[in-house]
């Protein structure tokens, strides 16, 4: 059932789910079937609102993200004992089976266990004609989008020191060229490896993207030079993407770029009854694997009721 934002509730939830794309909308799902009251809280704002279709997602590949969570919202829509807002949560705060969570409307709803899908805000290099092609030619995930710009020019633009790791990968979809910014020290071993991969290695640093519109024609580097390129992949740095994990004193871990809630098994946090699925709980980013996360973020809070 959909509900107002600031639409009191004189009942607690059994589960209040905060974040309704992928990992937020398969924990959802377990939880439905489960027959539990639960609360779906999403502010409409999802990582994977740059991209125009999901790739390597088993049955959807090629659809969008948007598309996809539609029907999820549909079919979530059956199931009486789920409620949705659309609004942004704002704070969290309790303990095992007495967590409130206040939206920015006002209103509060209480909940025995909560589910953190809130995800991550990506920071992207500060290169003039990057971040407005961002989910469109510049990607950062070679399994997402690799197959769309096969046989294509490809950079990868090091953001971080594993950066080498994508530059090795990415001549399996297209001939590519690794522009280390300074970031990367190319010693003689990455060096052997990246030329067997037929990689080429560019030490000056890009400055810009040129293209007309989404599309990209090439680069330009620091020394003006100027490499025609078609795609650029790099690893944005990553924060999460709202402060409830932190007020509620979760436990974070370091990744290759950026921190990510700690979890134990079943996807449950450091702090008893809250547990956490897809980006903002993963060194790895990718719908599958988010959605994956869901279920079993899911599935370890409907024990917790239980056991």
């Amino acid at each position: 059932m959909a509900v107002t934002p600031d639409q009191e509730f004189p009942m607690s939830y059994d589960v209040i789910i905060i974040g309704g794309s992928f990992a937020g909308m398969s924990a959802a799902l377990q939880l439905a079937r489960a027959r539990r009251p639960i609360l779906v809280v999403d502010a409409g704002h999802p990582r994977n609102r740059f991209a125009d279709a999901s790739h390597g997602f088993l049955g959807q590949d090629g659809v969008a993200p948007a598309t996809i969570m539609r029907e999820a919202l549909r079919q979530l829509s059956a199931y009486p004992s789920v409620d949705f807002i659309h609004g942004q949560a704002t704070s969290a705060t309790g303990e095992l089976d007495r967590f409130e969570v206040v939206l920015e409307a006002g209103a509060a709803h209480a909940a025995r266990r909560l589910v953190l899908a809130t995800g991550v805000a990506d920071t992207l290099p500060d290169i003039p004609g990057l971040a407005e092609r961002w989910g469109q030619s510049v990607m950062h995930c070679p399994y997402c989008h690799g197959y769309e710009v096969r046989d294509r020019r490809i950079g990868v633009l090091a953001n971080h020191p594993m950066s080498s790791h994508q530059a090795l990968m990415l001549p399996d979809w297209g001939p590519t060229t690794f522009f280390t910014q300074g970031m990367v020290a190319v010693d003689e071993e990455l060096a052997a490896k990246l030329a067997a991969r037929g990689v080429a290695v560019e030490t000056t640093a890009i400055v810009e993207v040129l293209g007309e519109g989404l599309a990209i024609s090439g680069v330009r580097l620091a020394d003006g030079r100027s490499v025609a390129l078609e795609a650029i992949f790099t690893a944005p740095q990553t924060a999460p993407a709202s402060p409830l994990a932190a007020q509620l004193n979760c436990a974070f871990e370091d990744g290759m770029t950026g921190q990510h809630v700690k979890l134990e098994a079943g996807q449950l946090t450091t702090v008893p009854g809250v547990y956490s699925a897809g980006d903002a709980a993963s060194p790895m980013h990718n719908a599958t694997l988010a959605s994956a996360a869901g279920v079993m973020a899911g599935i370890g809070a409907h024990q917790s009721l239980i056991f």
